[in-house]
């Protein structure tokens, strides 16, 4: 009772006429913030920052936060329409949901992210309610050996996220690696990996350069060849019918909405993991689970509702440690803790008991944030729409405008427009050869992740790989990621024995 009691004291809070101004504006910027390529809701939160010194800071803190949730919904949204990534974040949903689009099923797919959003976002800020002490814990005993195992388990499920020929995929995953280490090594802080001692790759590859030129490039390449000179996209229409038609439907994906939340939830729980890894995980065991796993990447509506609600449900996840411990869980709580240290909070254990005003109105503001976000994403839909309603002749160029400025906006350096260009033909050409492209992409965003996990682990062990079996936890994870990466394998070798035996036969 007493929770529930703070909690209407949080709502109390939220539904002041300025916050509540302030969580409709958060969301609305957000929302075309997460939309416009190579911005997302680190920048656009970063770049806000100074506006909040406006207001008290329970204020600020929910207005950044609303913002943090409108970017996480408008993702999906250039993803789906354009098939290029507004962020890291949104990746997973281009897999399936720019597919979707082509097929005229834009609305579907736009309904299906706005609510799966929605429930992860709910779903998340219940278990914010109702755990954040004792999953605070959870997330304080994980270290560099759970993080890594943790890792693995995703590497393990891209083999379920390429086509069916497993060497390809690999070996998908393995460029993806390679192209993650290029830059300073991040123990010895030795360069490495520069290509024709290029100056411009000091700085690494950034995963929205990939990913903007093998989706956006590529993809542009790849209808212009396929169109045949007709130029023309699919077309997609929004009428009362088709929106309950949208909504009727996804009643079939509950089960996918509920593994998304819970699993984003509890990645993004974790120090410095973020929302990426766990919308990707989800998407992964969405497939893994499927009964028709083929179907994923051609179109499937599960393959943008589990990534949606695992990215929604892991932004409010990551604020747990923020504020429970004072370590952020994304780079985007990174920024808003600055931002509360600069407003004189101390983040930590002891907040929940000498900033009871704060936390609870953030927490009221979240619940406030992800409702506004729904009504104002639906709403905005027949604009969305609207735009593959233009000539492709037209909308051409609107793609590649935006992924240059896309490729530009992370660190300015016009190295990396150059490079998106070129891994734009190297998508495209992929996309001829039948090479799985989603591994590559995602392996290029876990690697700087997993490789200090990895080498932490090995320089605490003094070299023993056992570390990650020795451990409790991690020793969990890893046998689940051999049982996961081994299983597709095994499937592949009886399918391949069952055709061999039965061509005996005959």
């Amino acid at each position: 009772m007493e929770i529930l009691g703070h909690l209407l004291d949080g709502f109390a809070i939220a539904f002041e006429f300025q916050n509540l101004l302030l969580v409709i504006i958060g969301v609305t910027v957000g929302l075309f913030v997460g939309a416009m390529p190579g911005l997302g809701s680190v920048n656009g939160v970063a770049i806000l920052l100074p506006v909040t010194f406006a207001v008290p800071p329970t204020g600020a803190i929910i207005f950044l936060a609303a913002i943090y949730y409108g970017a996480m919904y408008g993702g999906a949204i250039s993803s789906i329409m354009l098939g290029i990534p507004g962020a890291s974040t949104a990746v997973a949903t281009t897999f399936d949901g720019r597919p979707l689009a082509l097929q005229g099923k834009a609305d579907h797919a736009l309904i299906a992210a706005a609510t799966a959003s929605f429930a992860g976002g709910t779903i998340s800020v219940i278990l914010f309610t109702l755990f954040a002490p004792p999953l605070a814990a959870v997330a304080l005993a994980f270290g560099s050996p759970e993080i890594f195992a943790l890792m693995m388990l995703a590497f393990a499920t891209f083999i379920g996220l390429g086509s069916d020929d497993i060497p390809k995929t690999i070996f998908s995953i393995c460029i993806g690696l390679v192209l993650s280490t290029v830059g300073y090594d991040v123990i010895s802080g030795e360069p490495r990996l520069l290509f024709l001692d290029i100056t411009g790759f000091l700085h690494g590859i950034n995963f929205l350069v990939l990913a903007i030129g093998i989706y956006g490039i590529g993809e542009m390449l790849w209808t212009i060849e396929t169109s045949q000179g007709k130029m023309t996209v699919s077309q997609a229409t929004l009428s009362i019918s088709r929106f309950f038609d949208g909504m009727r439907k996804l009643t079939g994906s509950i089960k996918t909405m509920l593994m998304g939340s819970f699993l984003g939830y509890f990645v993004g729980i974790l120090p410095a993991a973020g929302a990426t890894p766990g919308s990707l995980m989800a998407y992964g065991v969405a497939k893994t689970m499927a009964k028709d796993p083929a179907s994923y990447g051609k179109g499937n509506v599960d393959g943008v509702v589990a990534p949606e609600a695992a990215n929604n449900a892991a932004s409010t996840g990551s604020m747990l440690p923020m504020i429970t411990l004072g370590i952020p869980g994304s780079p985007t709580t990174a920024i808003l803790l600055g931002g509360m240290v600069i407003w004189g909070l101390e983040p930590g254990p002891r907040m929940f008991i000498e900033q009871t005003e704060f936390v609870w109105g953030l927490i009221g503001s979240l619940y406030v944030a992800n409702l506004f976000s729904v009504i104002i994403n639906l709403a905005f839909i027949p604009v969305f729409l609207w735009v593959l309603r233009l000539p492709f002749t037209i909308l051409a160029p609107m793609i590649f405008v935006a992924c240059v400025i896309g490729g530009f906006a992370p660190i300015q350096d016009m190295h990396d427009v150059w490079l998106m260009l070129i891994f734009g033909v190297v998508g495209y050409l992929m996309r001829k050869l039948d090479y799985p492209m989603a591994p590559a992409v995602l392996a290029i965003v876990l690697g700087p992740l997993a490789e200090p996990a990895l080498r932490q682990s090995l320089l605490i062990s003094d070299g023993s790989f056992a570390i990650f079996f020795e451990r409790p936890i991690s020793g969990g994870i890893m046998a689940v990621t051999i049982f996961v990466f081994v299983l597709p394998i095994y499937r592949a070798i009886r399918t391949r024995l069952r055709g061999s035996s039965a061509g005996g036969a005959a």
